[in-house]
């Protein structure tokens, strides 16, 4: 049986500065994030959009946004599903992962792009802050961007569209539970150590990192609550 789902989440009243659609997407992908909106649990659009403070259009359009990144799947007559994502679903994305980005970051070691690596170290420093601090949406955030800041340098923008997807297809549940038990900072600190490695164009010493990082995120998805 499917659980069911809570009577209320804690979302906000959305404003005007963007459209509604974007916001209620960017407030769902939130409550996915932190483990709000749970795995398996069918969520009704009229029922968010109350929560919201708009008609359920907006909510819906949102919801099929989501759907095409694979975050939610439609249920006929009664709303969407947050996928689930099994073990096997969670190898294989790692996985890719470690086929694309591993190579892609090693070859992008040289001292010369000193400069460029420099410029995502705040954003390393963001991820570490964030961690510490539990401050999941800024954590996934400065991540996102961090990888695909760096991915940028490659020169490949279909290669970063589709790190990207398998990134939001792998999204993280329940991090509020893990970053209570500081599991995030460990891996927060592993953007610093590669940019380390990148500018001294160590590239054996950044196909090492990368390969932990991705295989030490991979661990904490096998950590997430049920």
């Amino acid at each position: 049986m499917a659980p069911s789902a809570p009577d209320r989440l804690d979302l906000p009243v959305v404003g005007e500065r963007q459209s509604l659609r974007e916001q209620v997407a960017h407030a769902l992908r939130a409550a996915l994030i932190t483990g709000e909106m749970r795995p398996g649990v069918v969520y009704s659009a009229p029922v968010l959009a109350a929560q919201f403070g708009v008609s359920a259009t907006p909510v819906r359009e949102a919801m099929l946004d989501l759907t095409k990144e694979g975050l939610v799947e439609a249920v006929r007559n009664k709303g969407f599903r947050v996928t689930e994502l099994s073990e096997r679903d969670l190898d294989e994305l790692t996985e890719i992962r470690q086929l694309i980005e591993v190579p892609t970051v090693a070859r992008l070691a040289d001292a010369s792009r000193a400069e460029s690596f420099a410029e995502l170290r705040p954003l390393a420093e963001r991820i570490v802050e964030a961690a510490q601090g539990g401050d999941l949406l800024a954590y996934v955030d400065a991540d996102i961007r961090f990888h695909v800041g760096l991915l940028t340098l490659a020169g490949n923008a279909r290669l970063v569209e589709v790190v990207r997807d398998l990134r939001g297809r792998a999204r993280l549940y329940g991090l509020a539970a893990l970053s209570e038990r500081g599991v995030l900072v460990d891996s927060a600190r592993e953007h610093l150590d590669l940019l380390e490695r990148l500018s001294a164009g160590d590239t054996g010493g950044s196909e090492r990192v990368m390969r932990d990082h991705i295989q030490h995120v991979r661990g904490i998805w096998a950590d997430r609550p049920e």
